[in-house]
């Protein structure tokens, strides 16, 4: 399993820049933010993809997923999403996904982790909203499984999917083996669930994994792994034990303006536990 950080705490640094201190931290993976000022698929023609897998290659880091969620540059955190009432809305969405997939498959990532859905819109009925992502997932699924890249959908506190249940249902409905989950610790523990529970009951389809701590109050704030109340070593154990052989990254998008001291503070965290566990050397 590598261990990554995501290029999201970087955002007032450029992407190759990003990867340069990641590096220096001792991580050995990196979680690429495909979105401004990072990633942004039509910012990125085939001669600066080949600038960003040779800088990955000078840094011994491997590129843990990308994130393909955020959409600033057109919209915001969650929207365009995949269940928005407008059409053209939704294909922004599927368009980006399909971008996203291309470039994991030139730079060498595995799976690209994408939104539950979205905010489910005013006057609009669960059923509706699952229908338009199902239809959405549709557009995306053949080219992520012609190009060999997974496709994980991420929980999220207050959005379509962001329960054990909602979202086992789902993939296993759609039994498409380039479909998984992009597992966020810190999110099954917001939406009052135990994490490592969850990880044990959605596991078979679990691609890649997202790490931070969360306050005791399970309000949805990323934190430096220590500060808050995830018993990191229940789930590691909960890992190991299952097998997890894919990666993991860091996620502390809310610590911009000291991105590495943050992922310095939670990596010496983190790291005897991990190695506690048998996930790392």
């Amino acid at each position: 399993m590598v261990f990554g950080y995501s290029t999201n705490a970087f955002v007032k640094y450029d992407l190759l820049d990003s990867f340069d201190r990641v590096a220096r931290l001792g991580f050995t993976g990196v979680e690429i933010m495909c979105d401004q000022p990072h990633l942004y698929p039509p910012e990125y023609d085939d001669d600066k993809l080949a600038e960003v897998k040779a800088s990955l290659k000078k840094n011994g880091l491997k590129p843990t997923n990308l994130n393909s969620f955020t959409l600033f540059a057109v919209g915001d955190t969650y929207l365009p999403s995949w269940i928005e009432p407008e059409a053209d809305r939704r294909r922004i969405r599927v368009d980006h996904t399909l971008a996203c997939l291309e470039i994991a498959a030139f730079i060498g990532c595995r799976n690209i982790s994408v939104p539950p859905g979205g905010p489910q819109p005013k006057n609009m009925t669960r059923k509706k909203a699952q229908h338009l992502f199902h239809q959405g997932m549709d557009q995306v699924i053949p080219k992520a499984q012609e190009l060999g890249v997974q496709l994980l959908i991420e929980p999220e506190p207050g959005l379509l999917m962001e329960r054990t249940a909602e979202i086992k249902s789902f993939v296993a409905e759609i039994r498409a083996p380039a479909v998984g989950i992009n597992f966020d610790i810190g999110h099954f523990f917001c939406a009052g669930e135990d994490p490592t529970a969850a990880f044990e009951e959605l596991f078979p389809w679990i691609g890649h994994i997202h790490i931070e701590d969360i306050a005791p109050t399970r309000v949805h704030n990323h934190l430096i792994a220590g500060l808050g109340a995830i018993d990191f070593p229940s789930v590691f154990t909960a890992m190991k034990r299952a097998g997890y052989e894919h990666d993991m990254s860091l996620e502390l998008y809310p610590y911009t303006d000291r991105p590495e001291e943050a992922g310095q503070m939670s990596l010496a965290h983190l790291l005897p536990m991990l190695q506690a566990a048998g996930l790392q050397d």
